[in-house]
């Protein structure tokens, strides 16, 4: 990477946080922190991040609250969100991918993937990332529904 990008990650658990800016500053990444929902809708609108990481279950505002209020904001719905959660059932996962999310991550992650993750992410054509997002999400409403 010539230029740093940035990444807001948001989370609140410490663990977590610090796992993320160790890994991510290692791999070149400017890192951003938020511990819960209202702080990272401050984050996203003071610093502008290339992509977001984005926990679900957070106090004051949830994951799907701020991934949800940044696809409604014209300034804000092109930033990719990659969800990070220890939420695996198909129901959240179709919820993520039908509100706009860029990937969709299941704690435990292996944070040396998470980079790669995130790259792929902001190596996405918008075009493409959104057939691909349509295309999981008809997978996993097929899985659901058999």
């Amino acid at each position: 990477m010539t230029d740093r990008q940035k990444v807001l990650v948001v989370d609140d658990e410490p663990d977590v946080l610090l796992l993320c800016r160790v890994n991510l500053e290692f791999e070149g990444y400017d890192v951003i922190e938020a511990s819960d929902g209202e702080q990272a809708m401050e984050r996203v609108r003071d610093e502008r991040p290339d992509v977001v990481l984005l926990d679900v279950m957070m106090p004051k505002m949830d994951g799907w609250q701020v991934l949800s209020a940044l696809k409604a904001d014209a300034e804000l719905k092109d930033i990719p969100v990659v969800m990070l959660t220890a939420k695996v059932q198909d129901q959240d996962q179709i919820r993520g991918w039908s509100s706009g999310a860029a990937e969709y991550i299941t704690k435990p992650f292996s944070p040396l993937a998470l980079s790669q993750v995130l790259q792929d992410v902001l190596n996405n054509d918008p075009e493409e990332e959104e057939r691909r997002r349509k295309m999981i999400l008809e997978k996993l409403q097929l899985l659901q529904n058999s």
